[in-house]
């Protein structure tokens, strides 16, 4: 009997997506809870597994966008895995004593390059690149991301490729369409990045965006991180880093000044009294933004953790819908880029995000003498329609006094 595979229900307001790339074939033998494919939306990416065990017949190829409910591939449960005949061994095969054919370091590799994890099937899907034909250097000869990366890198330019029969074959992504004279691609914008596109304008016509700034001597932060950092990470099994000192500092600055902590709702302020704080965080697909929930009632080593987390998984395609919903308020870093100064946009329906900068050395005055302390700009981007100049400029200089004056924070380590 056939069993319909389906698109499920990945969340409440996800109505399709994108088969990114299928991970099982048709006619493969499937188990039940083997990846078939990954779900790429607007939002995440999710492998979708399979129910039950049987033969696979995918109906819909890589590229193509689904709706949700939408049939996708069946699996014949009345079927069962059969043994393969052994090959006949060519010139190149090795063979053993008893004169059956040993499985070539090329089969081995290939048979690697279907267990690849989500973060290297991903470049490897992107790039169009050949995982047989890459050299792993992880354990037992499983490909990284490491590795991926560079054979992307590194790879010759080639023309369009020619099949056996010499017909000229597919391209590698059908939606992708190259100008006559190569000096442009069209392609279809993933789901993720049509999303961010929508977002940002949004925010751009809902809401009256304004930026306030200022900067903050990060000399105290560096020199308690420095001092604490190899007992910390002893104690904890994660890295001290400067965001939760920003965490920490934005939540004393949401309770000064409540009003950053709210939103507007149609012609209600609704004003939340936690604090869940998104940290936006950048991957090969776009700006996603995690949400850290109850900041304020979490340790130092505890919001490390759930930043390492959330990078990790963010990097892998493994974060969920849960983890993407429902934040008061927004940081954005900007200067792991570099970026020396910039205005945030602000992530609907929150009414404030707070942009963090390169920390760059520059003279300024201490105690009447100009010394050269590490700087950092500080950016407030706000909806002028529910905050006031005075309390943003109010919640930002909280935060500088908060980073500069480490003591004002609760401190557990």
């Amino acid at each position: 009997m056939s069993v319909e595979v389906k698109i499920p229900a990945v969340g409440e307001s996800i109505t399709s997506g994108i088969v990114s790339v299928w991970h099982k074939k048709s006619g493969d033998f499937v188990n039940a809870g083997d990846a078939l494919f990954t779900l790429e939306t607007d939002k995440v990416s999710t492998e979708i597994a399979a129910e039950t065990s049987g033969v696979l017949d995918a109906i819909v190829p890589e590229g193509q966008e689904v709706k949700i409910g939408e049939v996708v591939a069946t699996i014949d449960d009345s079927k069962k895995p059969t043994e393969t005949a052994p090959e006949k061994t060519s010139v190149g095969d090795a063979v053993s004593v008893s004169g059956k054919p040993t499985a070539s370091p090329t089969k081995e590799k290939s048979a690697d390059a279907k267990t690849l994890s989500p973060a290297v099937r991903r470049i490897v899907d992107e790039e169009h690149l050949e995982p047989e034909k890459i050299s792993g250097t992880g354990k037992s000869g499983r490909l990284t991301k490491a590795d991926a990366l560079a054979a992307a890198q590194n790879r010759e330019p080639v023309g369009d490729a020619v099949s056996v029969s010499g017909k000229q074959s597919a391209s590698p992504t059908e939606q992708d369409r190259q100008s006559h004279d190569g000096r442009f691609v069209r392609k279809k914008m993933s789901p993720l990045r049509r999303k961010i596109a929508a977002q940002l304008v949004m925010a751009q016509h809902t809401a009256a965006i304004l930026t306030t700034f200022n900067e903050c001597d990060m000399s105290a932060v560096q020199e308690l991180r420095t001092k604490s950092q190899d007992a910390f990470t002893k104690k904890n099994g994660v890295k001290l880093g400067f965001m939760s000192f920003f965490i920490k500092a934005s939540v004393e600055a949401l309770r000064a000044v409540p009003v950053v902590n709210g939103r507007i709702e149609d012609e209600d302020f609704i004003q939340n009294n936690f604090y869940d704080i998104g940290v936006a965080v950048g991957t090969e697909r776009g700006l996603v933004v995690p949400i850290v929930r109850d900041a304020d009632k979490k340790s130092f080593a505890d919001l490390e953790r759930d930043i390492a987390d959330y990078a990790t998984k963010a990097r892998e395609g493994k974060l969920k819908i849960e983890d993407l919903t429902g934040g008061t308020f927004t940081i954005s870093n900007g200067g792991v880029y570099g970026s020396l100064l910039s205005t945030p946009i602000l992530n609907p329906p929150q009414s404030g995000i707070l942009g963090m900068h390169k920390i760059m050395p520059r003279p300024v005055a201490v105690d009447g003498k100009v010394e050269a302390r590490p700087m950092m700009y500080l950016a407030l981007s706000y909806d002028h329609r529910a905050i006031d100049g005075r309390e943003a400029v109010t919640f930002l200089i909280k935060v500088k006094e908060c980073i500069e004056d480490p003591k004002k924070l609760p401190l557990d380590f």
